[in-house]
């Protein structure tokens, strides 16, 4: 472990890291040492930057809803039709929207902490409004929350289906609950 007496970069390192470790060994195996380890700081880093470790996974479940929903955002633009609409979201359900399996984990963990924890229900709220408006651009407000929890339980099932679920079958479904509600 390096000691470094200037590291402005420390506590967005520590906060990598933690989301790095969720990854990896879940909430339940996440520990300040595994995480101290993973940024490469002393361990009293993390108690200096953060008040409590579910202050700091609070934050690291922040910055990846964050980086998430750019992603999210940008697998979106260029799409004009009901048509472009139908195969945005079937990417996205399939795995072709830039979203790591990795990222999936993290994303999951958070809704599984956020039953437990308002902090992380915060996070999580304002993650799926984020969502939810930029399927707005296309579609009405109700059919949009309904979209999104349908990617949400779709990716779910594929991810923890022990056989494939086919992009066929996955855009039959996209669009039908799409219909013809677009805007």
């Amino acid at each position: 472990m390096s000691t470094r007496r200037h590291d402005p970069d420390r506590k967005d390192r520590i906060i990598d890291a933690a989301i790095a470790v969720i990854a990896e060994h879940g909430v339940a195996g996440t520990t300040h040492r595994l995480i101290a380890a993973a940024a490469d700081v002393p361990l009293g880093s993390l108690t200096y930057h953060f008040s409590s470790l579910e202050d700091l996974r609070c934050q690291a479940f922040q910055r990846h809803a964050e980086r998430m929903s750019v992603i999210y955002e940008a697998h979106f633009q260029g799409v004009e039709s009901r048509e472009q609409l139908v195969e945005a979201v079937t990417d996205l359900i399939d795995g072709n929207a830039g979203a790591s399996p990795g990222d999936w984990a993290i994303a999951y963990e958070l809704y599984l902490a956020a039953l437990r924890d308002p902090a992380l229900r915060a996070v999580t709220e304002t993650w799926m409004r984020a969502s939810r408006a930029v399927l707005e651009r296309f579609i009405d407000p109700t059919t949009a929350r309904g979209v999104d929890a349908l990617i949400e339980g779709l990716v779910m099932h594929k991810t923890l289906s022990t056989g494939p679920v086919s992009r066929h079958d996955i855009r039959v479904i996209v669009d039908r609950t799409i219909g013809s509600g677009t805007a």
